[in-house]
């Protein structure tokens, strides 16, 4: 038992499973146990790190008491979400939709919050579900409504599904539903696009869905091909307003086939920790900022960072406490976020 005061006693198991790093827990995703009036929390990790209290932790600092909880003891929460005590970080993970863009609108400091990043030498990377484009078009689209970043500082759940399928079968083949985004990241990989037996079915957006190319995509998945999908969102923008997106499509040939697909992009925590390799750089050191608590703030906690939730996207400040897991902080926009 490791003692880490003042907050409470710290037990720790580890090769439990959980993925959350033990450097980088809060006691809001701690379970907890109560010991003789007192609140335990249970520190979960298979890291091989050293354990550590996380260092408000271990200081008592961005902790207030709060009131007693129904059981009659006294629960501890963070500050992050109120101005000046935001989590800082070496490395940050962002959303595009909805944190820094708005549809074809940028968001009010988002440009600024960029140019901070580039000021204090933090490593970022933009991060989008949108299969659609690549890196070179998303800089493209960028630059026109004013916010200015390279190709390498994007990353779209159609580069994290085709690393994905590099390290599960090199130079393998695939039958692929999408657009160049898609199609161009698994050239790059050295796959090869084929309906032919292929190794994969491949789904991603597209601005053209055929029924003839979804019949395949059923024919080749009952052959035996593996599905996956690049992201499970069902729903998603597009010029004329909101469109069907790559999850409901996917659902529509899982229906047919009896197949689940497997989603590559957010919340799988596989993507940000495919970011993160990218940036060389470690969960305990990095912040996921995002407009989405079942995309952007699960994935990044079940990535192991601290999180930050913008409100200038999809969920509200009312909706946070509807969810199991909750952000490290809740600010109104990216423009609040200090560096």
């Amino acid at each position: 038992m490791l003692s880490f005061s003042p907050i409470a006693p710290v037990l720790s198991a580890r090769g439990l499973g959980s993925r959350i790093c033990c450097q980088q827990m809060r006691l809001l995703h701690m379970p907890k146990i109560v010991v003789n009036g007192i609140v335990v929390y249970l520190v979960i990790c298979n890291c091989e790190a050293p354990l550590q209290p996380p260092a408000d932790l271990a200081k008592g600092e961005n902790m207030q008491p709060t009131e007693p909880t129904n059981d009659g003891t006294t629960d501890v929460t963070t500050t992050a979400n109120v101005p000046g005590a935001l989590p800082q970080a070496a490395t940050y993970l962002m959303d595009m939709d909805g944190v820094l863009v708005r549809g074809s609108q940028l968001v009010p400091g988002a440009d600024e919050f960029i140019a901070r990043l580039r000021a204090q030498g933090k490593p970022f990377l933009i991060l989008t579900n949108n299969s659609l484009y690549t890196p070179r078009d998303l800089q493209a689209r960028l630059a026109r409504i004013g916010l200015h970043v390279g190709e390498r500082e994007l990353f779209t759940s159609a580069l994290a599904t085709a690393q994905f399928l590099h390290t599960q079968q090199p130079n393998g083949s695939a039958y692929v539903i999408g657009e160049a985004g898609l199609t161009t990241a698994l050239h790059d990989i050295g796959y090869t696009l084929t309906d032919s037996r292929p190794d994969y079915v491949v789904l991603g957006e597209t601005l053209s869905y055929s029924f003839v190319r979804l019949t395949q995509a059923v024919r080749l998945v009952l052959e035996g091909a593996r599905f996956i999908a690049t992201n499970p969102d069902v729903i998603g923008p597009s010029e004329g307003g909101l469109a069907p997106a790559t999850g409901a499509v996917a659902a529509l040939v899982a229906e047919a086939t009896g197949v689940k697909p497997y989603f590559v992009g957010k919340p799988n925590p596989l993507m940000m920790r495919a970011a993160l390799r990218q940036l060389k750089a470690h969960s305990e050191t990095s912040i996921m900022i995002g407009d989405r608590m079942d995309t952007d703030i699960v994935g990044g906690t079940e990535a192991g960072m601290a999180t930050i939730l913008v409100l200038t996207g999809v969920t509200s400040r009312e909706q946070v406490n509807r969810f199991p897991y909750r952000p490290t902080a809740v600010v109104e926009s990216v423009a609040q976020i200090t560096i």
